[in-house]
Formats: structure tokens, sequence, C-alpha cells
């Protein structure tokens, strides 16, 4: 059974994309799981082509020094031809109506004079990433799992139509990770697109910035180191993310500690500690680019191989071989 995971190089990979899903793909990767750099979903809104380059190797590095297995690791655009015929044939399997209903379309929009119509076709894109791979399971949360609705319909729709071609994949929530928020902010999540990023930790942020952002996180005026959320949002992060990299629960770490300077101190070594050798090997295959080049090489190889029998086969249904 396949499973399929992908991340959007929108920004800098940050402790929260590490600690709730990255790091859980490395341990957690079954000999058929793919994993991928979903480069061109970056493209629904202005994008500067240079950084999308980088920041592009720069997710796919984090995910190979992180441990996801480099034979389970694309980047999307690498299969770009494979990607945009599926694409094309499952835009004329959708409706109008189905896409102007997806959530992220009307949030992303509103307000706006003028959006890209690739905000609006993007959910079939994503369509077709999970059935031009096969997979039968998609760890989505609640606020993906509309899109992962709309591959189920469009596979069943094509299949009706026009022949068995694709697996009807399903949604499943990913098993419980950290949530991690915003220093500055914490009644935010952690995200790549924060306009003040003092507020974020970078998987390749240096020990120094990171101790200076954590001692300069928000906290409170009780001066009482406790879990509780709804209460003390910027102490129970902290709680959270010394737990998350520890693999203990946030209330057993504040049990051990007395100030909030002392839990600063702690998340930071915490995540020092965690960071550390990935930040390392990252950026040691970003420095040397051939052994990253071969990796993506590699990978792109193996999901094109992966997916030619399938692709050719919805073509040939479709009546366009």
């Amino acid at each position: 059974m396949i499973r399929l995971s992908g991340i959007t190089p929108s920004g800098e990979m940050h402790l929260g994309n590490y600690l709730g899903a990255v790091r859980r793909w490395a341990a957690e990767s079954g000999p058929e799981d793919l994993y991928f750099v979903s480069n061109l979903h970056a493209m629904t809104t202005h994008h500067e082509p240079a950084a999308l380059r980088r920041l592009t190797r720069h997710q796919l590095a984090v995910m190979i020094a992180a441990g996801v297995p480099g034979d389970a690791v694309f980047v999307q655009s690498d299969l770009i031809n494979e990607h945009m015929a599926l694409t094309w044939l499952l835009e004329c399997t959708c409706t109008f109506g189905e896409a102007r209903r997806m959530v992220q379309f009307k949030e992303k929009s509103d307000g706006r004079e003028s959006v890209r119509l690739g905000l609006l076709t993007y959910p079939v894109l994503m369509a077709s990433d999970i059935l031009l791979h096969g997979a039968a399971e998609v760890p989505v949360g609640n606020d993906q799992n509309q899109h992962v609705e709309l591959a189920r319909t469009l596979a069943r729709r094509f299949n009706a139509n026009y022949g068995e071609a694709f697996v009807v994949p399903r949604g499943v929530l990913p098993e419980t990770a950290a949530r991690i928020r915003d220093l500055t902010v914490p009644e935010k999540k952690m995200s790549k697109s924060a306009s003040d990023v003092g507020g974020i930790i970078y998987v390749l942020d240096e020990p120094d910035t990171i101790r200076r952002k954590l001692r300069r996180a928000v906290t409170d005026g009780m001066a009482d180191v406790r879990y509780a959320p709804d209460e003390q949002p910027g102490v129970a992060n902290l709680l959270e993310i010394v737990a998350a990299c520890k693999d203990t629960s946030p209330t057993a770490v504040a049990d051990g500690i007395d100030s909030y300077r002392d839990l600063k101190e702690a998340a930071a070594e915490a995540v020092i500690a965690e960071l550390g050798p990935v930040r390392e090997r990252a950026l040691d295959l970003l420095a040397g680019g051939g052994e990253l080049d071969k990796i993506r090489s590699a990978g792109a190889e193996r999901a094109r191989d992966r997916s030619r029998d399938r692709l050719a086969n919805a073509l040939h249904l479709a009546g366009v071989d």
C-alpha cells in the first residue's frame, strides 16, 4: 500500500514542519511510501523563480538529512510532463462548481480583485499527484481533507466513464504530532508565511539564533511553569517544544522546571540537540551539490517508472494515446 505526502516550498522549513511532519516521515516510512517537494503548488501566488529553485533544494536537502529514505523522495516538477498530462485529464473530469467549492480557494481569494487561475485549479493538480502515483492513503489534516475527497470523486468518475485507471485514495489523519506555535504570537501556529521571523525557528538556524529567539519567546506574567494551553499558550508552546524534542509529555517537562528562564534555556538546548545533526547534514548536501543532485535525479526516475504504466493506461482509456 502506497502512502503519499508532500511539502510545499513556500518558505524555509521550520521547526513546526520538521517536528510535525518530516521527522515522522523518516521514522514511519514504509517500503512503498512516497514523499515529494510540491514546488508546482508554490506557483499559485506570486513567487520569485530563483527563490523557488533555492527553496526546492532546501526542502529536499532537509528531508534527506532528517532521514527520509532517498529512494522514496522526488521533486514534483521533475515529472512535470506526467503531472501536467494527468492534470489535464482530471480538469476535464472535474466541474467548475467542485473546484470553486474548495475552502482554501475561498479563503485565499476572499477580498482580492484578481487571483491566479492556478489557485482555483491546484486541487486538481493535487488530485493528479495522488492518482498518478497510485496512493491508497494520504495523511492529511482537516484543512486538506476536502482535497483528498475531490481526488476520490475524480478517480471514481474517471474509472466509471472511461475504465479502471486509478486507485481510489482515502485521507487518513496522521498520528498526533507536535503542533508548534509562533514564539511571538503563540495563539497562531508557526508558519512559513509569517511576517515576523523572530517567532519562527528554522531548521537551518544557527544555535545562537535559536537561543536568541527562544529567550525572546512570549510567555506571561504568571511566573508559573505548568501545562495549561488555554490559560498560558506561550508557556505551553515551549513545554510542547521540549516534549516533542525529548519524546516525553509537556506535563512531565513542566514538573522539572521552576522558572521561565530555565524553561527557555531547556527549550533552546532541546531544539539545538534535535536539529544539530539535521542542520549539519543538510548544509553539507546543499554545499556539495553533486550528492543532492544524484538523489534528486534517481528519485525522479524511480517515480517516473512507478507512474508510467498508470498514466499510459489513463491516456489510452481517455482516447488520447
